[in-house]
């Protein structure tokens, strides 16, 4: 009820809840892959352009709640604040930063430091950072103005996770990776992972169906996607292990092959899907 109410009032909402500024986050299960929703309150972390803040509370139970499991396993979540709906990726701050911003939060909401009172567990604090859309198909519309935009956000997240990597102490080993680079670089491969399975799935097969002439160059990228697909495997499985050895050689070498399928892929399809109107 609290969340149809808040979608059919543009975020306000009645009852116990009234008077409260709350927003709707939208996770993945974490075990169902279904989408998840809850109402929770939040904090700017500085102005109105800020990251949002919000608190695993959970009431002071001891178990973490749902949504923040489900966070840690697909950091890509949507956030609706009643105004606007926008993509972020969800990162829990750590040690003295989380202390710093729990301190914070229970300065302008005194419960959440009641709740952490009640548990033995520390109630995380998880900044919702907003993923912006890239202009790289502005003006263009059809399937190739969104193929230039998810290429554009795809290289965007990559360019971020590498400048990361280079601010993180363990990037190369041999020091465990930080959340901060963890959530942002499986926020990027979910994203690709999904984005190759929808153009295998659905555009290829109807683009070649159109110009059968182009099957040869639809295996090779099928082929590319396969490659893609391993070197992004390494590259979760380098996320969690225990000295991040090889992460930023991983990084780069995905890099290199994914920046060059992207090339190869608009060079040969965005003339096609602007032909066919598309």
């Amino acid at each position: 009820m609290v969340i149809d109410g808040f979608r059919a009032r543009a975020g306000r909402v009645g009852g116990p809840f009234e008077g409260s500024e709350l927003i709707l986050l939208t996770t993945t299960g974490a075990r169902s892959g279904k989408p998840h929703t809850v109402p929770l309150g939040f904090l700017r972390d500085g102005g109105d352009g800020g990251d949002l803040l919000v608190v695993g509370s959970a009431a002071g139970a001891d178990r973490h709640p749902a949504w923040y499991h489900n966070l840690l396993a697909r950091p890509l979540v949507q956030v609706e604040t009643g105004a606007e709906e926008y993509a972020a990726v969800a990162v829990p701050a750590q040690g003295a930063r989380r202390d710093e911003l729990f301190a914070r939060v229970v300065r302008e909401a005194p419960g959440y430091g009641e709740y952490q009172a009640r548990t033995r567990r520390v109630l995380p604090v998880v900044a919702l950072q907003r993923t912006h859309r890239t202009a790289s198909g502005e003006g263009e519309g059809g399937i190739a103005g969104k193929l230039l935009d998810v290429h554009g956000w795809l290289r965007a997240q990559l360019a971020l996770v590498r400048d990361l990597v280079r601010e993180e102490p363990g990037g190369g080993g041999p020091l465990p990776l930080g959340l901060q680079l963890r959530q942002h670089c499986l926020a990027f491969c979910h994203s690709l992972e999904f984005h190759h399975k929808s153009e295998d799935a659905g555009l290829f097969p109807y683009l070649e169906q159109q110009h059968s002439h182009m099957r040869e160059f639809f295996r090779r990228l099928d082929a590319e996607h396969r490659v893609i697909a391993r070197l992004q495997h390494e590259l979760v499985q380098a996320l969690d292990a225990p000295d991040g050895a090889g992460f930023g050689e991983r990084v780069e070498r995905l890099s290199r092959e994914l920046e060059a399928h992207l090339d190869a892929e608009e060079e040969q399809l965005l003339p096609v899907l602007r032909a066919l109107g598309a």
